[in-house]
């Protein structure tokens, strides 16, 4: 039981654990309409998107989280406009945004003296870091999501399955795409700091992915990401300290993992349940 417990005396990673937790379930609430909608690009667009402002914060001495915030505004203002322009694709838009923003953001960082440290951070987060201010932030943060997912729910779901249903029912679907961009953004300013933005699409992606084939309803797969985001938390934080490696990316492949797993012993009970329910063999007649 030792193995266990020791690590999670220690202060520092008691508040990692605490934060690794509260960025679970905000990653749930925004990585199950990413899972349903297919939207793991945009993800990933978004997250690297927030390096300019990242870095204009850190030359400046400012707060590197008010930096992440005006990138991702601006990330999802620029997605919302090119997702209107009818002769470019979608892909194409978020696609430019994110070569367009990351290199902006190289440039910047390269004009710091610690240009290696500074975009490793970012990079790869350091979980092991958390402050508790940093906690009441992502508190703040998990309110502010649980909010919007509850307002937004009815429109977010018919946008999910048919967005022309959607505008059938005066649910604005140009709107909710656009609250929905920003919840994504929240999560992702709220977890870059933790795992940083090369593995916060570990936290975002796959509890989600993992919980998809065991829930029956959308409330369902985020309650269930929300508990594999926690289980990966803690086991890689403990996998971490025992095996001596880096905490971050140790809790992004651990719930990595988790998906794998999850969707092969699916793959196991779907085929049980095709065998149970297959029809008998017919006797041949002699």
């Amino acid at each position: 039981m030792e193995w266990l417990t020791v690590p999670f005396e220690v202060t520092f990673v008691q508040r990692a654990l605490w934060g690794g937790v509260l960025v679970s379930a905000i990653c749930a609430l925004a990585g199950t309409w990413v899972v349903l909608r297919g939207m793991a690009f945009l993800g990933d667009a978004m997250s690297h998107g927030l390096l300019p402002g990242v870095a204009v914060a850190a030359l400046l001495g400012g707060n590197l989280m008010v930096g992440a915030v005006v990138s991702a505004a601006v990330m999802t203002a620029g997605v919302t406009a090119l997702g209107r322009t009818p002769r470019l694709s979608q892909d194409t838009g978020i696609g430019l945004l994110f070569v367009g923003m990351l290199s902006l953001g190289v440039i910047i960082v390269s004009r710091s003296q610690s240009f290696a440290v500074d975009l490793t951070g970012f990079l790869f987060g350091d979980v092991l870091a958390v402050r508790e201010q940093d906690l009441l932030v992502l508190a703040a943060a998990l309110l502010a999501a649980l909010v919007v997912s509850a307002l937004g729910h009815r429109a977010f779901l018919a946008l999910a399955f048919d967005s022309r249903k959607a505008h059938t029912l005066g649910l604005r679907p140009r709107l909710a795409h656009a609250v929905l961009l920003g919840l994504l953004g929240l999560a992702i300013v709220a977890s870059f700091h933790i795992v940083g933005t090369l593995l916060v699409l570990g936290l975002l992606i796959a509890p989600p992915a993992a919980a998809l084939p065991w829930a029956r309803s959308v409330r369902g797969v985020m309650a269930l990401a929300a508990l594999l985001g926690a289980s990966a938390t803690f086991g890689g934080l403990l996998l971490s300290w025992h095996l001596h490696t880096a905490a971050g990316a140790t809790v992004s492949a651990l719930a990595v993992s988790l998906f794998f797993l999850s969707h092969v012993l699916s793959g196991l009970r779907d085929r049980r349940t095709r065998h149970a329910h297959a029809p008998a063999p017919v006797p041949e007649v002699n």
